[in-house]
């Protein structure tokens, strides 16, 4: 039923195969009215991972507030959540796929690939200057805190996706949790850890990811962000 009236709305004109699934979603590639490509991804309504595993970034969050009861709701208000975390990111100056629209459980935004084939993620296609990716992420985890006032909450090389020219997309920001959230601090260390583990792997000399987590939220505290 949502897949037709965003059809109605003229926001899908065509719908293809499915190009990745989870536990929680499975993401389609499409076509807008206009024949540029979209990534449909549609939540699944019925599971019981989604709530076991999202539990930890809907407490707390007030704009889930009065619906843990209601899975059904809870589904819709995470699409809901996930359009606007994107279009905060994308107006800090953050690479992520453009959000298009959506519609109770699904989510219709910019197809990161080519030709229905996703971009690699970055666990998969190592960029050619691992120095200048490094940089890129870590500059993507300050807008994102500092900027639109949000902690991707799940960042890793599992959702970092390596598009043309090695410009790299940050994927799934339905975990991610306003900066005011009881847990933002918690979740950006680990989201911090997590990117300089990786690159750490790859070569790259890091340095303690502590002391740029303390920038961070020295840069917060005292309403600096450049």
């Amino acid at each position: 039923m949502s897949i037709y009236r965003l059809m109605n709305r003229g926001v899908i004109s065509k719908l293809y195969g499915a190009v990745a699934s989870g536990k929680e979603a499975k993401v389609y590639w499409g076509k807008g009215p206009g024949g540029e490509d979209l990534a449909v991804k549609i939540f699944y309504v019925q599971t019981a991972s989604f709530r076991g595993g999202r539990l930890k970034y809907i407490l707390g969050d007030p704009r889930f507030e009065g619906l843990k009861g209601d899975f059904r709701k809870l589904v819709y208000a995470w699409c809901q959540k996930e359009y606007r975390n994107l279009a905060r990111a994308l107006e800090a100056g953050v690479r992520v796929p453009r959000p298009y629209a959506v519609e109770r459980n699904v989510l219709v935004m910019e197809f990161i690939g080519k030709d229905g084939v996703p971009a690699p993620l970055i666990k998969d296609k190592v960029p050619e200057d691992p120095v200048r990716a490094f940089s890129e992420v870590k500059e993507y985890l300050k807008r994102l805190y500092l900027y639109a006032k949000l902690v991707h909450a799940d960042l890793s090389e599992y959702n970092i996706l390596v598009d043309e020219g090695d410009r790299l997309v940050i994927i799934d920001l339905g975990s991610a949790v306003l900066s005011s959230h009881p847990q933002a601090v918690e979740f950006l260390r680990s989201d911090v850890r997590n990117i300089y583990r990786f690159f750490s792997g790859l070569g790259v000399e890091t340095g303690d990811p502590e002391d740029f987590l303390r920038e961070l939220l020295s840069r917060q505290l005292s309403g600096t962000s450049s």
